[in-house]
């Protein structure tokens, strides 16, 4: 039987939020003896090798580019991002940190409108208030219960809604693999010298699993910009938040985590503000 695009995309973006999960344990097992500096030059540094394939195929002819500036910038924003969000797996339950990486919808329409000027509606600021209010209820300020990783995983998400709209800016003319490619190559040079820094030899289990990070990391993004080609953001986005539900079941099966009252009640105000923005953002472009 043959499935619709929306279909097809929605499947995709499913795999590659399992496959963003897979990378939060791989990080967490690896986070106890390699510092997250190591860990981010090798995610990146390895993640040429399962490029390597599309590179053999295409040759030179798939890597010219004329918009390698906005490639740099979003290589440096989004190290930057993938830090904090390597501290985040690390330091915060894997539904917490999953949960956070995803308040980036919030972000990307203010970036967007300061950015590209793009107008945002009255019905995204109303659902990035509603989702701000989530993350409030989540970082609870003043308490014992706060957590300078939640403000980390923030800054995380807020870096990564700045490479999006790099990605929104180049996308007519930069193809998903070469996207993923110039991300891998230029973010292995900007973190090599933070690795350089920190420096810890990994073990020879450590490379396996470090293998098995950089392909679930790569699968991940190259799922997700396939599946933003089939079908728009605004359709597709709620399905992201799949990635919370798999990390809390994960989470639970191998570190018996369980979450708070007021941070489960934070959490359904951010899916229920990012999944308002989206729907906001999407009704009016279509407008």
């Amino acid at each position: 039987m043959m499935t619709t695009p929306l279909v097809q995309g929605a499947l995709l973006i499913l795999l590659s939020e399992w496959a963003l999960v897979a990378s939060g344990i791989i990080i967490r097992q690896l986070s106890d003896h390699l510092p997250t500096e190591v860990l981010v030059f090798l995610r990146n540094s390895l993640g040429l090798l399962w490029m390597l394939p599309w590179m053999i195929r295409k040759g030179r002819r798939g890597l010219p580019t004329q918009r390698l500036h906005l490639h740099l910038l979003r290589a440096l924003v989004g190290v930057t991002a993938m830090s904090c969000l390597y501290y985040a797996w690390a330091n915060l339950t894997l539904a917490q940190a999953a949960l956070l990486k995803q308040t980036s919808p919030f972000f990307v329409p203010i970036i967007a409108f300061f950015w590209l000027q793009e107008r945002i509606n009255a019905a995204v600021r109303w659902a990035i208030l509603v989702g701000f209010m989530g993350v409030m209820l989540i970082l609870q300020p003043g308490t014992a219960s706060f957590s300078l990783a939640v403000v980390v995983a923030l800054v995380g998400a807020a870096l990564g809604a700045t490479a999006k709209v790099c990605i929104r800016a180049m996308r007519s003319t930069e193809s998903p693999q070469q996207i993923v490619f110039y991300f891998a190559l230029f973010g292995s040079l900007f973190a090599a010298i933070p690795a350089w820094n920190s420096w810890v030899m990994p073990g020879a289990t450590d490379w396996l699993w470090l293998l098995a990070l950089a392909a679930a990391s790569t699968l991940a993004q190259l799922l997700l910009s396939r599946a933003y080609g089939l079908a728009g953001a605004g359709v597709l986005g709620p399905f992201t938040y799949a990635s919370i539900p798999f990390a809390a079941l994960a989470g639970w099966l191998i570190w018996d985590e369980s979450l708070g009252w007021l941070t489960l009640g934070g959490m359904a105000l951010v899916v229920l503000g990012g999944m308002l923005t989206l729907r906001g953002q999407a009704k009016a472009r279509a407008g």
